[in-house]
């Protein structure tokens, strides 16, 4: 599925960092990116409700999320889920600047490559670091190893979806 006249109005140029010149081989395309963020995250929060069907733990990062910001379990979920979208799209940008870098290509592999790390970052630095900043952190379901696998998958998930999408829409 192509939607040329959109995206190609919204591409962003990144100069050839030896000749200054811009080719397409390093033209990002932001909106693609932003559309393949969304996609990513709604497949890899759809993920997340399943899993402890799957015999996952329970992994509900919008309540953790929102529930930094606020005691209301209601407005908690809400606040948290657009927060989870929002660092999705910016991971997505992310994910784009690095293929558009030449790091990797656009391909399944390279997502789930992309996501394993993304998954590390989030699991040896980012839940620890808001955990001790949490005014009100939740009780953790599931075993360490357990909830490490969960992130590993949610983001590999994730990282595939992106490359997978973000290759269809440019």
């Amino acid at each position: 599925m192509r939607i040329p006249s959109l995206l190609m109005a919204c591409e962003l140029n990144v100069s050839d960092a030896t000749s200054g010149i811009q080719t397409k081989e390093n033209t990002m395309n932001v909106v693609a990116a932003i559309v393949a963020g969304l996609v990513s995250t709604v497949v890899m929060t759809l993920l997340m409700m399943v899993a402890p069907g799957m015999g996952m733990p329970k992994m509900d990062i919008a309540f953790t999320l929102g529930s930094m910001m606020t005691a209301d379990p209601k407005a908690a979920r809400l606040m948290g889920t657009v927060a989870h979208f929002v660092m999705g799209v910016i991971f997505a940008l992310l994910y784009a600047f690095a293929w558009n870098l030449g790091i990797g290509s656009v391909t399944w592999l390279w997502g789930a490559i992309f996501g394993v790390v993304h998954a590390l970052g989030v699991a040896l630095v980012g839940m620890p670091m808001m955990m001790r900043m949490h005014p009100r952190p939740p009780q953790m379901e599931g075993s360490p190893p357990m909830r490490m696998m969960g992130a590993l998958l949610g983001h590999v998930v994730f990282g595939i979806v992106l490359a997978l999408t973000y290759a269809a829409v440019v």
